[in-house]
Order: C-alpha cells, then structure tokens, then sequence
C-alpha cells in the first residue's frame, strides 16, 4: 500500500502540478458537505473540543475545499492526511512527513494531526499541542466505511460512540454497518441528527 501510495505522489510531482492548478480545480468542482456540518464544527469549535479529520488523500486538497466551500477556518479542526509541500513557484516538489493510506490512518492519529493552514501552499501551521487531543477520553467517530472505525485505535479514550454514514448498496450492507456501528444513517443523511446528539452529549456533560 505505501508502495503505491508512493508511486501515486511521484506522479504528482513528475506530472508538474501547482497549487494554482488545485485551486481552480476545487473552484470548478461541484463539492458539497452534508448540511448540518458547518453548524456541526461551529458548535465544537465553541467549547474547544478538538476535531479531527481523517483522509488517505492530500490534507492541501481538504483545506482548499473549506476555505472555497465553507468560507471559514476552525481553530479546533485538525486534519490527519498527507501534506504536500510546494517551492516558491507554487510547483509540487515532495510531500511532508509518512504516508498516510487506507490500512495506516490510526497510525498517525497524534503525530500526523496537524492545524489547517491560513493559506494555501503554506509550508508551516501554527505550533499545536495534541495534548488538547491526548487528554480526551471521549470519542465521536464518524466514518462511512466499516474499515473507519480503527480511526480511533491510537486514542486513549473511556467511551466512544461510533456513527456510520451507508451510502451505497444499502440492502447487502446495512446489517453489517448495524452491527459495527453503534448509529447508522442513510443515503447521503445530513449532519442535524450529529448535531443534535452532541449537543445532548454536552448538555449531560454539564449537569
């Protein structure tokens, strides 16, 4: 898998591409987030519970989407994917520390999570301490794939509530996601049934 991945990122950088490229392609793409995720992160983001986002794609790509489509940073999203690092031109020239694929996410949950970048192309973030992530001993897994729930498996946590998003071919799936999965929901399901169950989670927190 890492071999892949490997030669995949080569490519990349063998075929030129530039930041500006990846802009306008995101500008041009039809992306659209589930409603209810922007209330979602907004809600998180004001009591400083940290978030992070899974990807085996490229974390540059995943910022440039919510800067475009969200129009808004959170200072509490962190993301866990492969960063690319880019010259003075704005050309891809190598990617930022391991790999991140499929088979490895959890891996990396701590050491690979890293803030959202103010700009594109930026080879920094701000300095960020995952103490604010290693002292949690609760978790809310979101995962469309029965293979997301080892997302948390480098987390020290009490409790975590999984909730799985069945897309496709629901009828040969839906048991087993019933079984993996404490919530399921269905056919590309908006965010408002999450928000709500945070916010109960939060309302017994504070009683």
């Amino acid at each position: 898998m890492e071999e892949w991945w490997g030669k995949t990122h080569g490519l990349l950088i063998e075929g030129g591409l530039t930041y500006d490229t990846i802009k306008k392609s995101v500008s041009n793409a039809l992306i659209a987030f589930r409603d209810g995720v922007v209330k979602l992160f907004e809600f998180l983001e004001e009591r400083d519970i940290p978030v992070l986002i899974f990807s085996a794609g490229l974390a540059d790509i995943i910022e440039e989407v919510l800067r475009q489509k969200v129009h808004k940073s959170f200072k509490n999203v962190k993301i866990v994917s492969n960063r690319m690092v880019f010259d003075k031109d704005g050309h891809l020239v190598s990617f930022k520390g391991k790999t991140i694929h499929s088979l490895n996410k959890n891996e990396h949950a701590l050491d690979m999570a890293a803030p959202l970048h103010e700009h594109f192309g930026d080879t920094d973030g701000p300095n960020y301490d995952n103490a604010s992530v290693k002292n949690r001993t609760n978790v809310l897994l979101l995962g469309d794939h029965i293979g997301d729930l080892g997302m948390s498996d480098g987390l020290k946590y009490e409790t975590r509530i999984s909730v799985g998003f069945l897309n496709d071919n629901i009828e040969n799936n839906l048991d087993n996601y019933r079984n993996a999965f404490d919530i399921v929901y269905l056919n590309d399901a908006p965010m408002w049934e999450v928000v709500e169950l945070v916010s109960q989670l939060c309302s017994n927190e504070a009683q």
